[in-house]
């Protein structure tokens, strides 16, 4: 069993150490309160994950009917076109 690069005899030596640091009374309470902390950062990794995929999802349709709306021209645009081609059309028949 190897977590973080540690592994068992190394885990056995830690908690040795903690236990002559600490003191038996003290160990479940410090143990509890670095779950506590690991869980609550799980939470707050899984809260961001899920916030992030639900951001690009809604930027990919936002990116999505942009492309769409850039596909019809505007009502300014045709009104360009049609004065660009009835000032063609002048020069030419002149």
């Amino acid at each position: 069993m190897n977590v973080f690069g540690i592994g068992l005899p190394e885990m056995g030596l830690i908690f040795v150490i903690a236990l002559l640091v600490f003191g038996p009374k003290k160990l479940p309470e410090i143990g509890s309160s670095l779950g506590k902390a690991i869980r609550g950062f799980q939470d707050a990794s899984r809260e961001f994950e899920n916030e992030f995929k639900r951001e690009t999802s809604k930027a990919q349709k936002n990116d999505s009917v942009k492309m769409n709306a850039q596909l019809e021209p505007s009502s300014s645009e045709t009104e360009t076109v049609s004065q660009e081609e009835s000032t063609e059309q002048s020069k030419v028949n002149s």
